[in-house]
């Protein structure tokens, strides 16, 4: 495998880490959605808690991107 063919496995790799961010939070976005619609009244418990999991999958996808970035 030569130079070009690793730095666009390194993209790829990259865009997959991106997708599955976007894929994650429109997900915990639409159950909290969800939830709340079931339950209006403990809107703010539920937002919080899908804010610091947005967070968390948002800070993993982000080191995933930096590292890909680096390993070049």
């Amino acid at each position: 495998m030569d130079i070009t063919t690793g730095a666009g496995l390194i993209y790829v790799g990259i865009g997959l880490a991106v997708l599955g961010v976007g894929l994650g939070i429109g997900k915990i976005g639409g159950h909290a959605m969800d939830a709340i619609a079931r339950q209006p009244e403990q809107a703010g418990k539920i937002q919080g808690a899908m804010l610091i999991a947005a967070g968390l999958i948002e800070g993993a996808g982000l080191i995933a991107i930096i590292f890909g970035a680096f390993i070049k």
